[in-house]
């Protein structure tokens, strides 16, 4: 009779800070349960246990996604840039932009946000153990606004705010400390950025700022990256 071999779960980190692996540490009771389920098989930030794959491949995080905040030098010159700050940028080897994973190979689920929610990710490892598509909400922040009964910082005080057009994940905190939502999640589905870069101006915002706001965790995605092109140098 064949053993059982569990799901393994292996956790890599490239080119990020910990926020998300922290995200998953977070968890702790939830991971107690979870871990009950698989093998945690490479997670350099908790164990020393190190089994080989094959393994799926589920991206998370801004940086693992859509570039991070590091994808800012795909719209200027990174030499410049060390140059400026290191003695001898000769030493440092880099590449010239900051692109997602999936540009360069399959991945089976994208997981956004900087960082990542732990609720979202426990959906993520609990669809794929039991075999069916992970259910993330594709709906904009504004959504959580209204479900917190968050004043609109935009209408009632000229705010400006990516909430309109980002993913919701976050449970909307910064609006709900008055502040404009920055974007964390990335679009949301079918983001109208135009409009809102339309009610950025109107608010007496200039074009480069209105660019700069697009340039954030998010930089490289798609929808905020041509939104940040139009009102760029």
């Amino acid at each position: 009779m064949a053993r059982h071999t569990r799901p393994r779960l292996a956790v890599w980190k490239f080119a990020s800070c910990d926020g998300c692996q922290l995200s998953l540490l977070d968890c702790e009771d939830e991971l107690l349960a979870v871990a009950d389920q698989l093998d945690i098989a490479y997670f350099a930030e908790a164990s020393r246990r190190m089994m080989r794959g094959p393994y799926g491949l589920v991206t998370i995080g801004a940086c693992a996604t859509a570039g991070g905040i590091q994808a800012l030098r795909n719209f200027a010159d990174v030499s410049e840039f060390a140059a400026a700050v290191y003695p001898r940028p000769d030493y440092l080897k880099t590449l010239a932009t900051s692109t997602p994973i999936s540009a360069h190979v399959l991945v089976d689920f994208e997981l956004r946000g900087c960082p990542i929610d732990k609720g979202q990710l426990l959906e993520v490892i609990k669809a794929f153990l039991i075999g069916r598509k992970p259910v993330i909400p594709g709906h904009s922040v504004c959504h959580e606004c209204k479900l917190r009964g968050t004043l609109c910082v935009m209408v009632a005080h000229g705010t400006p705010c990516l909430g309109p057009v980002t993913q919701t994940g976050c449970g909307a905190i910064c609006p709900a400390y008055g502040r404009g939502c920055y974007g964390c999640f990335g679009p949301s589905e079918s983001p109208n950025t135009a409009a809102i870069a339309r009610e950025f101006s109107s608010l007496g915002m200039a074009e480069r700022d209105i660019a700069r706001v697009f340039r954030t965790f998010n930089a490289a995605a798609e929808a905020f990256r041509k939104e940040s092109e139009a009102h760029g140098e």
